[in-house]
């Protein structure tokens, strides 16, 4: 082969070793930023007769994400996330693997999807290394030791069949065979739904473990937000099928405060009004004073109202993702007002 043609081979292939270090550098971060994202959902409307399941959803998952997609039931979870996989056609909008339709090539793009669902398909009768072993040709990158290794610290028998398993042994069989594909993009629905404490922390762990060792990018829907909280980078809340929100959990946490006031101060049931411009979701009264949660909460404008004398003694406090799931979803003032009765936490 000449000189020329070898070279007008290596620039096809994408390979830019012959470039400066600087230009290496330049080229391959153009790369990155040129490629599609790992998923992303464009107005995705779903209906079942009249019924508007899904409405106009749109969001992107970045390369290594971790995004958590919260909703009460019935909020439309299960399904957007069975456009996502191409399980399901939308009636309006599409969904994008890879930069790609996730319903016309939902065959080609799966061996780059690791799946856990709510509830497994599995035979009852196939055991763990079977499942294995059927799952391995439709992975280009299956790693069957990492499989037998999670096994092992799960504590599943590799050889006893899938419906003798407790639902935790099940639900750790499913992460181990998604994780042993290892996926580009990791889809999980509910996956911890039904399981006790310690069966959830270790897969939790199992799978910090991962995101730590491979950077994957993660879908997680879940009900368990105190779990996600410690891993998610973004969060979408979704109700009544339309996407509340859509944001980073830091910047989310930093802009929702609960501010209260203890009944002794001056006019406690309208001291808050000057809060009004900070977007109050919900104000309970009560002996003990009154509360609110603000959702652009804003520091200097707190002390010049904890230095006014309506505000004297006013207390702020953060909002966990929990409380903050709560207040935006409409789950009731009554929750609110027990989780803040008796003061601030």
């Amino acid at each position: 082969m000449s000189v020329t043609s070898a070279s007008a081979s290596t620039v096809a292939a994408g390979t830019v070793l012959d470039l400066p270090a600087a230009a290496r550098s330049d080229t391959a971060a153009g790369a990155l930023a040129a490629a599609p994202p790992p998923l992303a959902a464009e107005a995705i409307t779903v209906r079942y007769g009249r019924r508007t399941a899904v409405d106009a959803v749109s969001l992107t998952l970045s390369e290594g994400t971790v995004y958590a997609l919260l909703g009460r039931n019935g909020a439309g979870k299960s399904s957007l996330l069975r456009c996502l996989l191409g399980q399901q056609r939308a009636a309006a909008g599409r969904a994008l693997l890879f930069g790609r339709d996730a319903w016309r090539h939902r065959a080609a793009l799966m061996a780059r999807v690791g799946v856990v669902p709510e509830q497994s398909d599995a035979p009852p009768r196939a055991t763990a290394r079977q499942l294995a072993r059927f799952c391995r040709p439709l992975y280009h990158h299956w790693d069957g030791g990492a499989f037998e290794g999670r096994l092992r610290r799960f504590g599943v028998p590799a050889d006893l069949p899938f419906g003798r398993l407790s639902k935790g042994q099940q639900g750790h069989v499913a992460l181990a065979l998604a994780l042993a594909a290892r996926p580009r993009l990791l889809i999980l629905d509910d996956p911890t739904l039904g399981l006790d404490a310690v069966a959830r922390r270790a897969f939790f762990e199992e799978l910090i473990g991962e995101l730590a060792d491979r950077g994957t990018t993660v879908l997680l829907a879940t009900h368990d937000l105190a779990a996600v909280e410690r891993i998610a980078d973004r969060a979408g809340i979704l109700a009544d099928g339309r996407l509340l929100l859509d944001e980073e959990v830091e910047g989310l946490k930093l802009r929702f405060r609960r501010i209260w006031l203890a009944a002794a101060a001056a006019a406690p049931a309208t001291a808050l009004d000057a809060f009004a411009p900070l977007a109050a979701r919900e104000t309970v009264t009560g002996d003990w004073g009154v509360e609110t949660v603000v959702t652009a909460y804003d520091d200097e404008r707190f002390r010049a109202f904890q230095g006014s004398a309506a505000g004297a003694g006013a207390q702020v406090t953060s909002l966990t993702l929990e409380e903050i799931f709560i207040a935006l979803t409409g789950a009731g003032a009554d929750q609110l007002e027990s989780a803040g009765a008796g003061g601030p936490r």
